[in-house]
């Protein structure tokens, strides 16, 4: 943000101040999310995983990519945007940034591609578009990237990373690297080769895993270690899916003593599989209460007290 740090006193100036993700994410290590539809009351768990991140992370910028944000140039513009959010405003290193695709793809392997396609034909193109922007979002400029239904429990000491979601298959919910990658260049180059938009997953954890399998023949888990594959880490699956996704409903039911997660830096709650709709119940005692209770206070409390989390 241009000369933001010398205009703190004098808020006029708010109002002709340019905002840009090249400005906020400029150290490469900011936690990014991405929302690839038009809607503009994201649920509770959206919410929650943007506070846990934000405190976990409480040193780095964490940025909420919306397709539904259109103006949004000035840093006036983005602080109006926050006001619609109550429960996020009492941290101040959260951003909301509208995504314009074409911007994001642009000098990426991505842009021909994304320039002649016809979403409307795209049977998964939410998925797929999500896809695609946390590549180039990535390649641009470094950081995390996190799926809006992961729960941060703390930092991950790693830089360069993807998650196992099981043993030798790679996740791309999550996933870490410096600015300008050689990863994230060929995992773009490898989703135009091999684009199929009527596989699910053919651009996401298929794609991390066919590019991650060009460095190194991946070994299999031993116990909950990470394994190393040229310059990654390849982290275990406890780190973010102790809970496997055939297991998903497990965040939605009461447990007498609650997992600890100790070998967990976050926490993925599947929502993808979560079809019944199924949603936290504040003082159910289900695991999803425990963790949000802990993780997101400000949205688990105005949820309690019934007040509205979007204005």
């Amino acid at each position: 943000m241009d000369n933001v740090e010398n205009n703190t006193d004098k808020p006029e100036n708010l109002n002709f101040l340019t905002i840009s993700p090249v400005d906020i994410l400029s150290k490469g290590n900011g936690i990014i999310f991405v929302e690839t539809t038009d809607r503009m009351k994201p649920p509770s768990l959206v919410l929650c995983a943007i506070e846990s991140a934000a405190r976990v992370y409480k040193d780095r910028p964490v940025v909420f990519f919306m397709k539904g944000l259109s103006r949004i140039n000035l840093v006036n513009d983005e602080l109006e945007v926050q006001k619609s959010f109550p429960t996020l405003s009492y941290l101040d290193n959260i951003y909301f940034l509208p995504l314009r695709m074409e911007e994001v793809f642009r000098g990426t392997p991505l842009l021909p591609w994304y320039m002649k396609i016809n979403p409307k034909k795209e049977k998964h193109w939410t998925h797929v578009s999500s896809d695609g922007c946390r590549l180039a979002l990535i390649w641009k400029h470094g950081g995390i990237y996190m799926d809006t239904d992961i729960i941060s429990l703390r930092p991950i000491p790693d830089v360069n990373f993807l998650a196992a979601q099981s043993s030798q298959f790679s996740s791309n919910g999550i996933f870490g690297l410096f600015p300008h990658h050689n990863f994230s260049w060929r995992s773009m180059e490898n989703f135009v080769q091999n684009y199929n938009g009527t596989i699910w997953g053919h651009q996401g954890p298929q794609l991390f895993t066919r590019v991650l399998g060009q460095d190194c023949v991946i070994p299999p888990f031993k116990s909950t270690e990470d394994v190393v594959c040229g310059n990654i880490s390849f982290l275990n699956p406890q780190r973010f899916y102790p809970i496997p996704y055939p297991e998903w409903r497990k965040y939605y039911e009461e447990w007498k003593d609650y997992p600890t997660f100790n070998d967990s830096y976050a926490l993925h709650l599947w929502n993808y599989m979560n079809q019944e709709q199924r949603t936290i119940i504040p003082g159910s005692n289900t695991l999803i209460d425990h963790l949000y209770k802990q993780y997101c206070p400000s949205t688990y409390g105005a949820l309690q007290r019934n007040k509205s989390i979007h204005l």
